[in-house]
């Protein structure tokens, strides 16, 4: 089947799907805003968007085979307690046809770095909750479990305190090969954040103070074609970690880094790329080379989303104009390969969509009328679509 990536629009904040071309679906994180679930609202619903690409099990239960958290800010957590099955998979109620998640992704890290500066929303306490009764069952069995019960724990805990659980935790560094312990070969994915504590007190300052999130650079399979795309998600990531991750691979391992599709991490936010703050300088607000360099590992006609509202320059950031004038500059200047999702929606009425097939990455649009006009841009031919980058 062809594999794809889907954008949900949520303004500021993530709501990603990716379909595997083995079928399996891994959503990476969640912003259900209030309006958005009101029938007399217009905000997108995309809990009804997500469900229309969602299967059902054998007992008629809707599910993802993943859900990965990258950190657990509301913006993307929101909504998970209203939509998603928490607890023992066989307590699931069809009355409340909630979703099941076969395997949670998570950092232990990242709720670590909780503070009273950063309190965690009801959401993210239910999610830390769910993943602490997943991670005891396997302590006490020493078995993966049914699914349902699944996780895979995303870098070490500090303190030697994921020891003892080393069978379902990934290192930062290496390779995630599978998704609810099915390794088809449909995608690989390479855990580069969070990062360890480190001997620098003043960068794992920074580093808390940034909202360190989970990294991720996937190589997803197209048609049964291997890498055929090439996914950056880096939710809330900002400027120290993206420095501290191109002067850790730069010289040897910069093609981790390497991409087809970047998320832009934050929203499109300026602090990812430049720890200036724009509101003090302005135009004179100077870009981290290291991080600008982490995020410019551009493969051939990539292309840069931004999963926010619409960019206004007379706007708070995020979204930053300055930095969207960054990333069309790693874009080779092209302004057709920088999106918008909120655009999209606003222009075409559906999520953006990516599909990713033996020929190479298709920007889906809803008909031929709009082909018509996106055909333009990075987008597809009045037909139907067009590879990327051809």
């Amino acid at each position: 089947m062809t594999a794809s990536i889907i954008f949900f629009p949520v303004n500021n904040g993530d709501m990603t799907l990716a379909t595997f071309d083995n079928d399996q679906q891994l959503l990476i994180d969640l912003h259900v805003r209030k309006a958005a679930d009101d029938p007399d609202d217009d905000t997108p619903d995309v809990m009804a968007q997500l469900r229309e690409h969602l299967k059902r099990d054998e007992k008629n239960r809707p599910y993802v085979d993943g859900f990965l958290l990258s950190h657990p800010d509301k913006d993307h957590i929101g909504g998970l307690v209203s939509h998603f099955h928490l607890g023992p998979p066989e307590e699931w109620n069809k009355d409340d046809d909630k979703i099941i998640i076969r395997e949670m992704l998570s950092s232990p890290i990242v709720f670590r770095r909780a503070s009273t500066e950063h309190v965690l929303c009801e959401d993210a306490k239910a999610w830390a909750k769910e993943a602490r009764r997943r991670v005891k069952l396997y302590r006490d069995t020493k078995t993966i479990g049914v699914e349902g019960n699944r996780i895979q724990i995303l870098g070490e805990d500090i303190d030697g305190k994921t020891d003892d659980i080393l069978g379902i935790v990934v290192k930062t560094d290496s390779l995630l090969t599978s998704l609810n312990r099915v390794s088809a070969g449909a995608f690989e994915a390479r855990l580069l954040a969070p990062l360890p504590k480190g001997d620098d007190e003043e960068v794992d300052q920074l580093l808390a103070k940034n909202r360190s999130s989970v990294i991720l650079r996937f190589s997803i399979r197209g048609a049964g074609y291997l890498d055929k795309c090439r996914f950056l998600s880096g939710g809330d990531a900002e400027v120290a970690i993206w420095e501290r991750l191109w002067d850790k691979h730069g010289s040897k391992n910069a093609d981790w880094l390497q991409y087809d599709i970047l998320q832009t991490p934050h929203h499109c936010s300026w602090h990812s790329l430049s720890y200036d703050s724009f509101s003090t300088y302005g135009e004179d607000a100077e870009v981290c080379e290291s991080a600008r360099s982490a995020l410019a590992q551009t493969r051939k006609g990539a292309i840069i989303v931004a999963s926010c509202e619409h960019i206004d320059p007379e706007d708070a950031d995020p979204p930053s104009d300055k930095a969207k004038r960054e990333y069309i500059s790693i874009v080779d200047g092209k302004k057709d390969r920088f999106i918008c999702v909120a655009d999209v929606w606003e222009n075409e009425e559906q999520p953006l969509q990516y599909d990713i097939g033996s020929n190479g990455i298709i920007k889906v649009v809803k008909s031929a009328a709009k082909a018509a006009v996106t055909a333009l841009g990075i987008g597809a031919t009045a037909a139907q679509a067009r590879p990327h980058g051809s």
